[in-house]
């Protein structure tokens, strides 16, 4: 019986190059997103900041699926703003999809994976989290907030055999990034070590290897960012 992955933002972006690796890896897994994400086994269309909707759409998936063995949170949007045109509405709604979102996601899996002893929780951070960035505040703060809040959930839960850890990525090749994106600039890819934005599927890569890596991983912080920050 294959293992079962739930993954946030599967319909497109990180999750649905995540989705697919886990996928072909032999992983039955469900997805929730805004929008249907038909390639996978189980698709379920929820706003991740809804904790009822949530909750709701979990059952589903497990209904469906099987008990639910893994965890990727990568549903979230971006925005460039400067701090004096953050409006209140924006900033609280960059928490309530990127904080929020993976706190209501855990909150309705958590309990399972406790009581089995075992379960792999991975967020979709990002790069600027770390480093920050020039009109990036309130989508950095939203991340940074993932970062601390995946450090204190691994050490809370690292005895009791759930694993917690975070993907930072630097800018990816996804439909986030708008044609006119300046991280699409070839004056800043010159910038980065590698010279190019990261793809989806190479942070899918990272994300597997910390779902399905060694035991010992829990509360880090992979970057895979071009070299971006080093």
């Amino acid at each position: 019986m294959s293992r079962v992955a739930l993954v946030t933002g599967a319909a497109s972006g990180i999750g649905a190059a995540v989705s697919t690796e886990l996928a072909d890896r032999g992983w039955a897994v469900g997805g929730l997103d805004l929008r249907p994400a038909p390639h996978l086994a189980a698709s379920v269309a929820v706003d991740v900041s809804d904790s009822d909707q949530v909750h709701d759409a979990v059952r589903a998936i497990r209904g469906r699926l099987g008990p639910i063995h893994a965890v990727v949170t990568a549903a979230g949007h971006y925005e460039m703003t400067p701090v004096s045109q953050i409006s209140a509405s924006a900033w609280r709604t960059m928490l309530r999809v990127h904080l929020g979102g993976l706190r209501n996601v855990v909150h309705a899996v958590l309990p399972e994976m406790l009581e089995r002893g075992s379960g792999s929780i991975v967020a979709i951070s990002s790069e600027l989290a770390i480093g920050g960035g020039d009109g990036d505040a309130h989508y950095a703060a939203a991340k940074g907030a993932v970062v601390g809040f995946v450090r204190s959930l691994a050490a809370e839960v690292a005895a009791q055999g759930v694993r917690v850890n975070a993907v930072a990525p630097g800018p990816t090749d996804t439909p986030l990034l708008a044609a006119d994106s300046p991280w699409r600039d070839p004056s800043y890819l010159a910038t980065l070590p590698a010279g190019r934005l990261c793809t989806p599927e190479e942070i899918a890569y990272a994300v597997h290897f910390l779902l399905d890596g060694p035991g010992y991983c829990t509360g880090e912080v992979l970057s895979p960012n071009s070299g971006a920050v080093i």
